[in-house]
């Protein structure tokens, strides 16, 4: 009997690197790093080798399930109220905070320690099987010989900025080298099938094919970077890039009626994924309408109850408390249940709240033919912009998220990795890998993979239909809802006092990917938001 495999994720080129390596033999961790690095050369926004990101690795043949958490630390410069007097509000959605200046959105203060490529190297030398030089190759083919803008790449690009953050053209354009890949001469961005080419990143990454992360850490591309950054004002060390380690943990366990769940520890966003899967089972959402208006109201004041928990608890353990046996309770959870039941409306506090910010992030899933697979999220967050002359990757703006309050959850601290709503996510049926999961989307994250597990759970949807129905969210006081959402149901949640903002995207709120395996065989689905494909294989 033949087997199958299955590569999902936004970029149809990375999908297509992820499939030769599964066809040249590799497992789905040797396709999930080929996959990945291929994804920070043809969406250089969305994610690179100085991101960083979190990922699933399951292999039950080997008896391996944990995840590899390559969160990005802020420099070991950093102090707790560096920025305490800039202050001047907080996105609506929780994305991050509004500094005068904006020196956390953009440029070199916006840095963090990368991480990206050490994380993949680590999941490659645990767990894979095809040399490492060639699970590089193909992200070398594609900054080498060439690829093209797509359609969700170039509306990416274009994206307004919004109260006091800088807009995605910005960060393009803010370095000569990002004017030169991505811009035409006259500052606009290249158009939909224009071909680009990044010769720079093909140097770096040949290196990395040759000798590892070696040189990007500790040699001297390390050595370049670090004279580059801080010719600028970064905070960035070397010492933060020798020091950085990526950690492996054992998943976040936790029960959606028939199903066990699997997602990150924090800083990731699994608990908050989990906190609401605990709320809303509670409720019979198979018996109500599929977002009605009463379907809304009950999953939003979960996810209000949620995201008000995160920011008052989640933040990175080693530095921070987080009460994971509080937040994840059953009890608690029938309680929060009893209390949306009589009506109650749970309270999001923003600071001086602006618009929703972008969302910079891009995901994968890879099922091989062994059952083994890989659910991985990785970002740059709110791209710096910065460029180091003749490498061609935009470093991360992970510092944009940190609350530049002292003595709080997400404050900043050396060392100190940010919340993430990122929560690749696993579940099992009978003991049986039964969905693959996981989103880019920013705070909405947790809140586009709990629906779509939903649909499949509760409304007995298969992937593909359940990655495209309809979306709505609720990060903060007001009910966000896809332009799909009919506006009777708007109108009748504004009947009871509810705020309902309607986003022009039909497909948003996150653009979640995954794979479900069903007797008969592999289902894959790619947000209709994204640029996305499911590519099968049989072997």
């Amino acid at each position: 009997m033949k087997k199958q495999a299955m590569v999902v994720c936004p970029q149809p080129e990375a999908a297509e690197s992820g499939i030769d390596i599964l066809r040249a033999g590799g497992n789905a961790v040797d396709a999930a790093v080929a996959t990945a690095l291929a994804q920070t050369v043809v969406d250089p926004l969305m994610c690179g080798i100085a991101g960083f990101g979190t990922a699933a690795v399951y292999l039950p043949g080997a008896g391996v399930h944990e995840y590899f958490d390559f969160h990005s630390p802020a420099p070991l410069a950093a102090r707790e109220d560096m920025w305490e007097d800039l202050l001047e509000g907080e996105t609506q959605d929780g994305f991050g905070f509004i500094l005068k200046g904006r020196v956390n959105d953009i440029g070199p203060q916006s840095i963090a320690t990368p991480a990206t490529l050490k994380g993949l190297e680590a999941m490659h030398q645990a767990h894979g099987r095809l040399p490492w030089r060639q699970v590089v190759e193909p992200a070398i083919r594609w900054a080498q010989d060439g690829f093209f803008v797509r359609p969700g790449m170039h509306a990416f690009w274009i994206d307004e900025p919004t109260s006091g953050r800088v807009g995605n053209l910005e960060r393009l354009q803010y370095s000569e080298e990002g004017r030169a890949l991505y811009c035409r001469p006259d500052g606009r961005p290249k158009p939909i099938g224009a071909p680009l080419r990044n010769e720079g990143m093909a140097r770096v990454l040949r290196r990395i094919a040759d000798e590892g992360s070696h040189p990007f850490y500790q040699g001297d591309l390390a050595r370049e970077m670090v004279a580059h950054l801080q010719s600028l004002g970064a905070l960035i060390t070397l010492e933060d890039l020798a020091r950085y380690e990526v950690q492996r943990n054992a998943p976040l366990v936790g029960s959606y009626r028939d199903r066990t769940v699997t997602t990150n520890q924090p800083p990731g966003g699994g608990a908050m994924l989990l906190e609401m899967l605990n709320i809303l089972e509670n409720f019979d959402l198979g018996a109500m309408e599929h977002n009605s208006p009463e379907y809304l109201r009950t999953v939003c004041e979960a996810m209000k109850k949620a995201t008000s928990d995160k920011d008052r608890h989640i933040g990175d353990p080693r530095f921070f408390d987080v009460p994971l046996d509080q937040l994840l309770s059953k009890d608690m959870a029938r309680e929060a249940a009893a209390q949306i039941r009589a009506g109650r409306r749970f309270s999001v506090e923003r600071v001086n709240p602006g618009a929703p910010v972008p969302r910079d992030t891009t995901h994968l899933c890879v099922v091989d033919g062994d059952g083994n697979c890989v659910s991985m999220t990785h970002s740059l967050a709110m791209p710096s912009g910065v460029i180091t002359p003749g490498m061609g990757f935009i470093y991360n703006g992970c510092m944009g998220v940190f609350d530049p309050r002292p003595g709080r959850a997400g404050s900043i601290r050396p060392g100190k990795s940010r919340f993430t709503s990122s929560c690749p996510t696993l579940t099992f049926k009978d003991g049986r890998l039964d969905v693959v999961l996981g989103a880019p989307g920013g705070t909405q994250i947790a809140m586009g993979v709990l629906q779509v597990l939903l649909n499949v759970i509760d409304h007995g949807m298969q992937m593909q239909a359940a990655v495209s129905a309809p979306r709505f969210s609720s990060t903060s006081n007001a009910i966000d809802v896809c332009n799909r959402i009919p506006r009777h149901t708007a109108r009748a949640l504004e009947a009871q006092g509810y705020q309902v903002n309607r986003n022009p995207y039909n497909y948003t709120i996150a653009w979640v990917h995954g794979v479900q395996a069903l007797p008969d065989g592999l289902h894959g689905g790619a947000d209709p938001g994204r640029d996305g494909v499911a590519h099968g294989l049989m072997l």
